[in-house]
């Protein structure tokens, strides 16, 4: 790696990225058994990806960000892009559908999933188009705000189309939501267009939410597991508004926090869980802290999360060093995929929100999601070299 890059933050992602491949040989017991699979069917997919994804991130840090960053990060986004938009039209043979929505391209010897792709791309375009649109000393009313930022809108709009209805994931929309709003901020947005944007979103996603059986019946099983601990602080004169009979079981997150709770300290060792022989078939993807705690315990976890943390503050200190616009906005994006991915599914899995599907970075089960956050970190390191250069 060039000696200018951050090689602590590579370090620290490839240690994530290790304990993801170990515990996709440990977790997908059950689902090997139902799909007669090979017992390393999961493993070997993993591990070829993880290898793939830790040779881009070290090929990806030796080039000069001034030389094809731009040129990268527009080539990303638009083919993720158009790939999206061909999506629907591709024919079963080539596309792998999931919950009625196709998600995934099926290649020779990987799937891969353009809207992990089009995470990064988006990204990149906000941080490109804020820091020629945003970035300035001018003081803008919230209508001229709300004027500059509209053909963003826009695209997210288009995002909203191809990821929450076509593909049936609002949890990707919700990120990508998030990440947007903090980029604005970060690119001199008002607290006010804050509000603006929290507001729109907050009715756009309860729509969502309002015409989806499914998303209903999450935000069912959420309440069922919580509306006991809820009601407990509150005055008891809410319960007969608030408590609600005859709610389908919380299975998913009932199991999940008793693999969190049998995990105790030191875990039930390695490949000793219970969680994956039926009660949770997919606990490596999704319910992969779940997975990780009952084997590993609580301390197997402080350890993925305390690398999660560095790997977000390593991201945040290269923004905070780098004087370009872009490579600032870039890795401040970079660092709300990777924390908040992190942030939306450990609350889900302690059932303290809504479970949204969305993964865990480097260590959830998913060769797209492997490549394309280490293609993020990747260019990341790449912007790291320009950091260390400007400090000197």
């Amino acid at each position: 790696m060039d000696s200018r890059a951050d090689t602590k933050l590579f370090f620290y992602v490839s240690a994530l990225v290790i304990i993801g491949v170990v515990m996709s040989y440990s977790l997908p017991a059950y689902t090997t058994l139902a799909y007669h699979y090979g017992t390393s069917h999961f493993f070997q997919r993993e591990f070829a990806s993880a290898v793939l994804g830790i040779l881009l991130m070290w090929m990806i840090a030796q080039i000069p960000p001034e030389k094809y960053f731009l040129k990268f990060g527009f080539l990303l986004f638009f083919v993720a892009f158009i790939l999206m938009l061909l999506m629907p039209f591709l024919p079963e043979s080539l596309a792998t559908s999931a919950g009625g929505a196709k998600r995934w391209i099926r290649l020779p010897f990987i799937s891969i999933a353009p809207s992990e792709f089009f995470k990064i791309g988006f990204v990149f375009f906000l941080a490109w188009s804020f820091s020629r649109k945003f970035v300035d000393n001018h003081k803008r009313t919230i209508t001229q705000e709300i004027l500059v930022i509209l053909p963003y809108i826009a695209v997210f709009f288009i995002a909203v189309l191809l990821i929450a209805v076509l593909q049936n994931d609002l949890g990707q929309v919700v990120l990508l939501a998030l990440t947007l709003v903090v980029m604005l901020i970060a690119a001199g947005g008002s607290v006010g267009l804050f509000g603006i944007l929290l507001l729109v979103s907050s009715v756009l996603a309860s729509i969502f939410i309002a015409i989806s059986p499914h998303r209903i019946l999450r935000l069912k099983l959420w309440w069922a597991n919580a509306q006991d601990s809820v009601l407990a602080i509150l005055p008891q004169r809410f319960e007969q508004y608030l408590r609600v009979e005859n709610l389908p079981e919380p299975y998913q997150i009932y199991h999940a926090t008793n693999a969190i709770h049998n995990g105790g300290l030191l875990g039930q060792g390695l490949g000793n869980g219970s969680i994956k022989l039926g009660f949770l078939s997919e606990v490596h993807t999704d319910m992969v802290l779940a997975g990780i705690t009952e084997e590993l315990g609580f301390l197997g976890l402080c350890v993925c999360v305390g690398l999660l943390m560095l790997v977000v503050f390593r991201v945040l200190k290269i923004a905070n060093r780098v004087q370009n616009d872009v490579y600032y906005l870039f890795c401040i994006g970079v660092s709300m995929l990777v924390g908040v991915s992190f942030i939306i599914n450990a609350l889900g899995v302690a059932g303290l929100i809504p479970l949204k599907g969305i993964a865990v970075p480097f260590l959830s089960y998913g060769g797209s999601s492997m490549l394309a956050n280490c293609l993020a970190i990747g260019l990341v390191l790449s912007i790291s070299q320009k950091a260390q250069y400007e400090k000197s």
